[in-house]
C-alpha cells in the first residue's frame, strides 16, 4: 500500500467516475465529512500554534515541556496536512480537475509527511506517559540516576523512528502491491500494526493505569499533579484514534472490509479522529491549568504555566492555595507564597533544564 490515503483516493475516484449510481449521496456525504475535518484540524491549529508559541517563548523549559514541544510539533503537521489531505478528497469528489498533473507524487508526499507526525505523535505521548510512570515506580532512581539529557536525545529517536516507519510503510509497497498482498506489504502492515497496537497501545494503557493508581493512594487529600492529568486524558482520547486508524487498515489489507462504501466510511472516520486528538491536547493543556475556583490570573499564560510545571513546583502552589484559603491575612501569606514559588521554581528549572 502506498498509505492509507491513496487507496481511499482511489475508492473515491472508483465511487465518482465508475459507481454513477450511487455518485449524488455519496459525494454529499464524503465532502461533509472532508469538510467537519477540516473545521477541525483549524480549530486544533489554532491552539497547538498557541501552544507552541508559548512554550517557545514565554515558558521555561523542563524534562516533560521538551516531549510537550515535540508533541505539539507533531500534532501541529498533522492538523496541517490533514487539511491537505482534506482538500485533495474534495477536489477528487467534486473539482473540474480529479486527475491533475503531479497527483500521484502529490500524494506520496502528503502520506509520508501525514505518516511520520501520526506515528511520532503516538511515539512522543508513550515517552511522555512512560517517563511520568517510571518516575512514580522508581523515584530514587529517576531523581538520581536519570541522564539529564534523556528527553533530547529521546525526542530525536523518535522522530527517526516516526520518520522510518513513515518512509517504509509509503515507498515498499505501491498501491499495485497492495492490492496483490505481496510478501513485503505484509510485512509492513504487521510492522506497523505491531508497534502501534501491541507495542505503544498497551504501554500506554499500563502508564496511565499507573498514575491512576498513584493518584488514588498519594493524593486523595488534594489535587493531584497536573501532568497526570494532562498524560491520562491526552493517552485516553488518543487510544479513540489510534485503534479506528490501525484497525481499518489492517483490514482493509486482509480484505475484510466488504465494500467501497464501508471502507471509505471509516477512512473519514480515522481521519476526523486523529484530527480530534491532535486538536484536544492543546485544549487539554488550557483547561487543566485553568484555576476555577479563581476568576482572576487565569491567563494562558498561566494556565500554561501551571500544567507543564515540575512536580515539586505544584505541590508548592498547592500548599500555597491552602494557606491562603485559610488564612484571613491572606496579603500577608500570598507574599510569602509567591516569593517561596519564585525561588523553587527557579532552582527546578535550573535543575530539570532538558
Amino acid at each position: 500500500m502506498t498509505s492509507n490515503v491513496s487507496i481511499a483516493l482511489l475508492q473515491l475516484q472508483d465511487t465518482v467516475y465508475f459507481n454513477e449510481s450511487q455518485v449524488p449521496d455519496s459525494v454529499i456525504h464524503y465532502t461533509i465529512a472532508a469538510a467537519v475535518a477540516m473545521c477541525l484540524c483549524l480549530i486544533g491549529i489554532v491552539g497547538n500554534i498557541i501552544v507552541c508559541w508559548f512554550l517557545l517563548f514565554r515558558i521555561q523549559r523542563n524534562k516533560y515541556t521538551v516531549y510537550i514541544m515535540n508533541l505539539v510539533a507533531a500534532d501541529l503537521l498533522l492538523l496541517t496536512f490533514a487539511v491537505l489531505v482534506m482538500m485533495v478528497n474534495i477536489n477528487t469528489l467534486v473539482g473540474s480537475n480529479p486527475d491533475f498533473k503531479g497527483n500521484a507524487e502529490f500524494d506520496t508526499f502528503l502520506e509520508i509527511i501525514y505518516d511520520l507526525s501520526l506515528y511520532s505523535g503516538m511515539y512522543f505521548l508513550t515517552a511522555i506517559s512512560m517517563e511520568r510512570c517510571i518516575s512514580v515506580l522508581f523515584p530514587l532512581w529517576y531523581r538520581n540516576y536519570r541522564p539529564k539529557k534523556l528527553s533530547v536525545i529521546m525526542c530525536v529517536f523518535l522522530w527517526i523512528l516516526g520518520c522510518t516507519e513513515s518512509l517504509i510503510k509509503n515507498l515498499t509497497c505501491p498501491s499495485e502491491d497492495f492490492r496483490s498482498q505481496t510478501p513485503v506489504c505484509t510485512g509492513v502492515e504487521i510492522m506497523t500494526f505491531t508497534l502501534s497496537i501491541c507495542i505503544c497501545l498497551p504501554l500506554m494503557i499500563l502508564s496511565s493505569v499507573t498514575l491512576l493508581i498513584a493518584i488514588k493512594r498519594t493524593f486523595r487529600d488534594r489535587y493531584p499533579p497536573r501532568l497526570y492529568i494532562i498524560i491520562i486524558a491526552a493517552v485516553f482520547i488518543f487510544i479513540l484514534s489510534v485503534i479506528p486508524i490501525n484497525f481499518l487498515w489492517f483490514l482493509l489489507y486482509f480484505r475484510r472490509l466488504p465494500s467501497i462504501q464501508d471502507t471509505l466510511g471509516l477512512y473519514f472516520a480515522s481521519i476526523i479522529s486523529a484530527a480530534l486528538s491532535s486538536t484536544a491536547n492543546p485544549y487539554i493543556y488550557f483547561i487543566v491549568g485553568r484555576v476555577w475556583k479563581q476568576k482572576s490570573n487565569n491567563s494562558i499564560h498561566d494556565a500554561l504555566h501551571r500544567a507543564f510545571k515540575a512536580e515539586e513546583d505544584e505541590k508548592e502552589d498547592l500548599k500555597c492555595e491552602e494557606e491562603k484559603t485559610s488564612s484571613n491575612t491572606g496579603e500577608t501569606n500570598s507574599t510569602s507564597c509567591n516569593s517561596d514559588q519564585t525561588q523553587s521554581s527557579n532552582d527546578t528549572n535550573k535543575e530539570n533544564i532538558l
